[in-house]
């Protein structure tokens, strides 16, 4: 298809794009694509993601955001939870206090405050196309 867009990247707004690249650098695994003091480039395994400074960032809140339409990354551990939650943490994310399904998926947040989920759920190969 000649008209159709590539998806190429997720942007994550924050106040310090250097740290939030080595928090998922560190947890994703991957490369630094690009870097400056205004955003950091990280490819990591099935997308890259873009740290951006923006002045006076405020992170969303969960589960409730000032900002109605949020997103945020499911990130899939295969069948163990505990573990990829622990190694998180140790990496500077911190436990959500609310856990809606705390057996299927935990929530945590990021260094610049942002919601991403470890899951038991993976798509199929082909959703993945």
């Amino acid at each position: 298809m000649p008209d159709a867009l590539q998806f190429v990247a997720v942007s994550l707004d924050c106040a310090d794009p250097a740290e939030l690249a080595k928090f998922y650098r560190r947890l994703l695994g991957g490369e630094v694509l690009w870097s400056s003091e205004e955003s950091v480039g990280v490819r990591v395994p099935g997308v890259v993601l873009a740290m951006q400074r923006v002045e006076g960032y405020r992170p969303p809140t969960w589960p409730e955001s000032a900002v109605p339409a949020q997103m945020h990354l499911d990130l899939s551990a295969g069948d163990e939870l505990d573990i990829p939650e622990r190694r998180a943490v140790e990496l500077g994310a911190t436990r959500a206090e609310v856990q809606p399904d705390p057996d299927r998926w935990r929530v945590l947040i990021d260094p610049a405050g942002h919601p991403f989920c470890i899951t038991t759920m993976t798509p199929p190969p082909a959703a993945l196309a």
